[in-house]
């Protein structure tokens, strides 16, 4: 059967009938203004009809991470620079759905422009289009089919809004023709354990209703099975998931090697079932779309709330991760031609010191009344002078266990003098692949670029884990890499000590290691390094491993 390739994002195989989601609503000739009040009346209530739309699908969300997407596309729904500029538009003659479709233009144009994280928002802004042009129009709202029956889901690309409110019963999985691994569709796909594929050149031309199966681990989707071929598949992977439900336990390879495989968090409220503990704690989330930043009390509370979960487990809390690229009103930061090569994660303390002291005074103080075991680690950070200083910092406040993420070509290179002073490293494999190959991480041209079985990546993380067992100290990987169940191999056979992933990924990581020894990883990892491509590095790694 013809066979289509993409990116895998989010593991698992699932088989169906594709239906699109519904094409964005088409603007009308622009019609003569006769009423402007009238115009602005109707732009103000189409922004309080989305807002009010995100904000039950947030308040519904199971997952707080989802929420806070949509939470953040309700601030820009309601921003009054957008209600102004459409304004400004209805002012020279234009109607409300063409002065809102204006005035997201310009706010598009200027995100892309940015860069970093506010490239990223791209894809949210034209969703806010979409959905504030159909409520002016009385369209319905842009959405997910309903046809009565499971399927599989095939677009250009997904809002944060659509895949948050995907129901995995019935979307089996996802294919689009665009995006990439770090795009918000992959990102939300694997919290809610639903096979994807980006990037699938080809996939806009599967007519409606053509069963196909998807591999959101090798990328592939195989175009016309039989209802026998597609309920085989979809047999299978219920039996998959049923054997990953009940296994438990901590990680280990199947000689009982440990691998420690902990949770990707942004609040309490993503601990789902018991985990190992948490090795990527979000603390930004509780600083987002603020005025102010969050007094001491306020972050102790958030803190206290998820040590108090994990009695006696590891919780890794990442610093504060923003910045030019992702930029906060109370930081008050200057633009910048490059904010992803600026002044963003540990760097923004060199302006605004007292943000990391109060972090970690507050930090300082939940880890105190709680028995989890709490490990500090700064982002961006580019040389052994900054994490040196950032160790002591954290010492200075009663923080024992302070480590660095590995994020900059700069810091994997000089991992070995990076251990002298801090107790252990973490390598966030999205930003790493984005300065390892001068590739933004939302440039969707670039996403092969950004592929985790990148030799060249892989490489680097060979280091960083040489440097580990070298002085004796541990090495995770928290980026989504961490997530795919073969990759899992390769990295244990690096040397790496632990895996951090959204909750539901852990079963099928948990899974695979179980059903290798380490020295059978060692080979894996080793049979990786050696390849040229990460095609043909993720062929090897499948052939060793089948």
């Amino acid at each position: 059967m013809p066979e289509l390739s993409g990116i895998g994002v989010s593991p698992g195989r699932a088989a169906g009938p594709v239906l699109r989601l519904a094409p964005p609503p088409s603007l009308p000739p622009p019609p003569a203004v006769v009423d402007a009040e009238a115009e602005r009346a109707a732009v103000r209530a189409a922004v309080a009809a989305v807002a009010a739309e995100l904000t039950r699908r947030a308040d519904a969300a199971a997952e707080a991470a989802v929420a806070e997407v949509l939470r953040a596309q309700v601030l820009m729904a309601t921003d009054e620079m957008l209600t102004d500029a459409a304004d400004a538009a209805i002012e020279a003659g234009a109607a409300a759905p063409h002065a809102l479709a204006a005035a997201l233009a310009e706010h598009r144009a200027a995100f892309e422009a940015a860069g970093g994280y506010l490239a990223e928002r791209v894809a949210d802004l034209d969703d806010l289009r979409d959905r504030l042009v159909s409520a002016c129009l009385g369209l319905p709202m842009p959405g997910i089919p309903s046809p009565g029956h499971p399927f599989i889901l095939v677009a250009r690309d997904l809002a944060p809004a659509d895949t948050a409110g995907l129901d995995p019963a019935v979307v089996l999985g996802l294919v689009t023709a665009e995006g990439g691994p770090t795009s918000h569709t992959a990102i939300l796909a694997r919290m809610l354990g639903i096979p994807a594929v980006v990037r699938c050149v080809g996939v806009a031309g599967i007519a409606d209703l053509t069963v196909v199966s998807v591999d959101g681990a090798s990328g592939a989707v195989a175009v016309g099975l039989s209802p026998e071929e597609a309920a085989a598949v979809n047999a299978e992977a219920v039996a998959r998931r049923a054997r990953q439900s009940a296994s438990s336990g901590p990680g280990r390879t199947a000689d009982g090697h440990p691998v420690a495989l902990l949770a990707n968090i942004g609040s309490a409220r993503d601990l789902t079932g018991e985990v190992e503990g948490v090795g990527l704690f979000r603390t930004e989330l509780l600083y987002l779309d603020r005025a102010d930043p969050p007094s001491e009390q306020e972050q102790v509370a958030a803190y206290a709330a998820v040590f108090a979960a994990l009695p006696g487990r590891k919780v890794v809390v990442r610093t504060l991760d923003a910045g030019a690229d992702k930029p906060l009103p109370f930081l008050r930061m200057a633009d910048e031609p490059n904010p992803a090569l600026g002044v963003r994660g540990l760097r923004v303390a060199r302006r605004s010191p007292e943000v990391l002291s109060t972090q970690l005074a507050a930090v300082a103080t939940a880890a105190a009344a709680n028995t989890a075991d709490v490990w500090v680690m700064a982002p961006m950070v580019a040389t052994a002078a900054e994490a040196a200083e950032f160790a002591a910092a954290c010492r200075a406040h009663g923080l024992p266990s302070a480590g660095v993420m590995i994020e900059v070509p700069a810091a994997a290179l000089r991992a070995p003098a990076i251990l002298r002073d801090v107790d252990f490293l973490s390598l966030g494999t999205n930003d790493l692949s984005q300065y390892t190959f001068a590739a933004d991480r939302m440039a969707g041209d670039l996403a092969e670029l950004l592929d985790p079985w990148q030799p060249a990546l892989i490489a680097l993380i060979a280091a960083c884990a040489a440097a580990g067992l070298e002085a004796g100290k541990p090495v995770g990987v928290c980026g989504e890499s961490a997530a795919d169940p073969d990759f899992a191999l390769v990295l244990t056979g690096l040397g790496i000590s632990s895996l951090s992933m959204a909750p539901r990924s852990i079963p099928a990581v948990r899974e695979s290691l179980a059903a290798h020894t380490l020295e059978e990883c060692r080979r894996i990892a080793k049979a990786a390094l050696a390849a040229d491509t990460p095609q043909a590095a993720r062929s090897v790694v499948r052939r060793a491993s089948a």
